[in-house]
């Protein structure tokens, strides 16, 4: 992915489906046990459905994404928008554009749009992430 300009679209990236493991896994890693995402009970007692996953899983998601794409130590800026919920079940689709290339700091940069739907649903998580990237391709 040498030539990158603006409007160019970025290859999809699957995650899932979203397991209740998964989301308690990572509830165990960021210490974040907030029962609302893993007992239905408790989040229905809350207005909700049933559990759904942490919104800075799906974060992660894309920044995954990015880091596969552009490798990790590209990552100039990353900032993210939550927008609707993640339930266990869900098939995660990661997509994104290139908005603006830039020179900032001596490097080449870009400017990317990435979003995060869930499959037969809507946008989860957007982010605004800037990148550095070799060469003037």
């Amino acid at each position: 992915m040498s030539d990158h300009c603006p409007g160019q679209e970025l290859p999809v990236r699957r995650f899932g489906p979203q397991t209740r493991t998964d989301i308690v896994r990572y509830q165990g890693a960021s210490g974040d046990f907030n029962p609302v995402h893993h007992d239905d009970e408790f989040a229905k007692a809350g207005g909700m459905p049933g559990a759904f996953s942490v919104g800075m899983l799906q974060a992660g998601y894309l920044g995954t994404y990015c880091a596969e794409l552009f490798g990790p130590e590209s990552v100039r800026l990353f900032s993210v928008r939550f927008s609707e919920q993640v339930w266990p079940g869900d098939v995660l689709v990661c997509a994104g554009r290139v908005e603006k290339t830039s020179e900032s700091d001596g490097e080449r940069q870009l400017e990317l749009a990435l979003t995060l739907s869930r499959e037969g649903g809507g946008v989860a998580v957007t982010a605004a992430v800037v990148v550095a990237v070799p060469g003037n391709g």
